[in-house]
Protein backbone atom coordinates (compact mmCIF):
# COMPACT_ATOMS: atom_id res chain seq x y z
CA UNK A 1 0.00 0.00 0.00
CA UNK A 2 2.92 2.33 0.62
CA UNK A 3 3.89 2.22 -3.04
CA UNK A 4 0.25 2.90 -4.03
CA UNK A 5 0.23 6.14 -2.03
CA UNK A 6 3.60 7.16 -3.46
CA UNK A 7 2.54 6.44 -7.02
CA UNK A 8 -0.78 8.24 -6.52
CA UNK A 9 0.98 11.30 -5.10
CA UNK A 10 3.59 11.34 -7.86
CA UNK A 11 1.05 10.92 -10.66
CA UNK A 12 -1.25 13.60 -9.27
CA UNK A 13 1.62 16.05 -8.70
CA UNK A 14 3.06 15.54 -12.16
CA UNK A 15 -0.44 15.70 -13.64
CA UNK A 16 -1.08 19.03 -11.92
CA UNK A 17 2.17 20.45 -13.24
CA UNK A 18 1.39 19.30 -16.79
CA UNK A 19 -2.13 20.76 -16.57
CA UNK A 20 -0.70 24.02 -15.22
CA UNK A 21 1.75 24.22 -18.15
CA UNK A 22 -1.09 23.62 -20.60
CA UNK A 23 -3.23 26.25 -18.88
CA UNK A 24 -0.47 28.87 -18.97
CA UNK A 25 1.26 28.25 -22.29
CA UNK A 26 -1.20 26.33 -24.51
CA UNK A 27 -4.60 27.41 -23.19
CA UNK A 28 -7.16 26.64 -25.90
CA UNK A 29 -9.86 28.65 -24.09
CA UNK A 30 -8.31 32.12 -23.74
CA UNK A 31 -5.79 34.59 -25.03
CA UNK A 32 -2.20 34.71 -23.73
CA UNK A 33 -2.00 34.85 -19.95
CA UNK A 34 -0.48 37.84 -18.11
CA UNK A 35 2.51 37.43 -15.80
CA UNK A 36 0.50 38.02 -12.58
CA UNK A 37 -1.85 35.21 -13.52
CA UNK A 38 1.11 32.93 -14.19
CA UNK A 39 2.61 33.68 -10.79
CA UNK A 40 -0.68 33.37 -8.92
CA UNK A 41 -1.63 30.08 -10.54
CA UNK A 42 1.88 28.72 -9.98
CA UNK A 43 1.65 29.56 -6.28
CA UNK A 44 -1.83 28.02 -5.96
CA UNK A 45 -1.37 25.00 -8.26
CA UNK A 46 2.29 24.48 -9.14
CA UNK A 47 3.83 24.74 -5.69
CA UNK A 48 1.32 22.38 -4.06
CA UNK A 49 2.03 19.92 -6.88
CA UNK A 50 5.75 20.13 -6.11
CA UNK A 51 4.95 19.64 -2.42
CA UNK A 52 2.84 16.57 -3.25
CA UNK A 53 5.71 15.09 -5.25
CA UNK A 54 8.07 15.73 -2.35
CA UNK A 55 5.58 14.23 0.10
CA UNK A 56 5.34 11.12 -2.08
CA UNK A 57 9.07 10.68 -2.28
CA UNK A 58 9.55 11.21 1.47
CA UNK A 59 6.33 9.37 2.46
CA UNK A 60 5.22 12.30 4.62
CA UNK A 61 1.47 12.37 5.15
CA UNK A 62 1.50 15.85 6.70
CA UNK A 63 3.06 17.34 3.57
CA UNK A 64 0.47 15.60 1.39
CA UNK A 65 -2.32 17.02 3.55
CA UNK A 66 -0.76 20.48 3.23
CA UNK A 67 -0.65 20.11 -0.57
CA UNK A 68 -4.32 19.07 -0.59
CA UNK A 69 -5.48 21.96 1.60
CA UNK A 70 -3.31 24.48 -0.27
CA UNK A 71 -4.64 23.54 -3.71
CA UNK A 72 -8.25 22.89 -2.68
CA UNK A 73 -9.77 26.38 -3.28
CA UNK A 74 -8.43 26.78 -6.81
CA UNK A 75 -9.10 23.13 -7.64
CA UNK A 76 -12.73 23.46 -6.57
CA UNK A 77 -13.07 26.58 -8.69
CA UNK A 78 -11.52 24.90 -11.73
CA UNK A 79 -13.60 21.77 -11.15
CA UNK A 80 -16.68 23.84 -12.03
CA UNK A 81 -15.26 24.95 -15.37
CA UNK A 82 -15.88 23.09 -18.62
CA UNK A 83 -12.95 21.52 -20.39
CA UNK A 84 -9.72 19.85 -19.37
CA UNK A 85 -8.97 22.17 -16.46
CA UNK A 86 -11.67 20.51 -14.39
CA UNK A 87 -9.08 17.73 -14.02
CA UNK A 88 -7.41 19.89 -11.36
CA UNK A 89 -10.24 18.71 -9.12
CA UNK A 90 -9.24 15.12 -9.83
CA UNK A 91 -5.58 15.75 -9.02
CA UNK A 92 -6.57 17.46 -5.78
CA UNK A 93 -8.77 14.49 -4.87
CA UNK A 94 -5.81 12.21 -5.57
CA UNK A 95 -3.75 14.23 -3.05
CA UNK A 96 -6.42 13.44 -0.47
CA UNK A 97 -6.52 9.75 -1.41
CA UNK A 98 -2.74 9.55 -1.18
CA UNK A 99 -2.86 11.19 2.25
CA UNK A 100 -5.52 8.77 3.50
CA UNK A 101 -3.56 5.75 2.28
CA UNK A 102 -0.35 7.08 3.86
CA UNK A 103 -2.10 7.50 7.20
CA UNK A 104 -3.79 4.09 7.03
CA UNK A 105 -0.49 2.35 6.22
CA UNK A 106 1.22 4.11 9.10
CA UNK A 107 -1.58 3.09 11.49
CA UNK A 108 -1.00 -0.60 10.83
Amino acid sequence: MKSFSSITGLVSGIGSIVLWLVMIFFNPYSSPVHIDTKVLTFVMIGLPACLAILASLLARAALMLAAFIWSLPVSLYLLMTPGIFSLFGVTCALYLISFIVMVSVRAR
